[in-house]
């Protein structure tokens, strides 16, 4: 089984510096070729993870089953729990200030969400990136790390 890549603190100076020079997170995540495997893929055998997917996808057509997980070497808190089943309408920004909400953080923390080796902007919708990057279970992986960007 694939051991899974972690973000070392080189990596996240770098995604930092690259973005503040004003690279699109597409492009920084290519650049970095950065692959974020889950734990959950791992630990939950695929039959099961696609059952549980069809079940929810049939009973909730209009929300996006999402597993969030942190990434194993960033700072950020862990969550409370992995799943997630949101709006469809919802942004990765909505997201992302949702997630904010459920660890403690401080303010001069960044969060960063990874899916499919990419950064999606924090202007899509979810219902495109699932469109996108869903696994084949029907699940949407998403990792998120944490960055100082002000050097407190």
């Amino acid at each position: 089984m694939a051991k899974t890549k972690e973000l070392s603190k080189d990596v996240r100076d770098k995604i930092v510096d690259l973005h503040k020079a004003g690279m699109g997170y597409k492009t920084i995540a290519k650049q970095l070729g950065e692959k974020m495997d889950s734990q959950y893929q791992r630990s939950v055998p695929l039959e099961v993870r696609r059952a549980e997917g069809e079940r929810v996808r049939a009973k909730h057509p209009d929300k996006i089953p999402i597993i969030v997980e942190r990434a194993a070497r960033s700072r950020a808190p862990d969550l409370d729990k992995k799943k997630y089943l949101v709006p469809s309408d919802l942004t990765v920004g909505q997201l992302c200030f949702l997630i904010r909400q459920r660890v403690s953080m401080r303010p001069e923390e960044a969060l960063f969400f990874f899916v499919n080796n990419s950064l999606p902007p924090s202007s899509s919708p979810l219902s495109a990136v699932y469109e996108e990057h869903h696994e084949e279970d029907l699940f949407l992986y998403m990792t998120y790390s944490n960055e100082s960007v002000y050097g407190a």
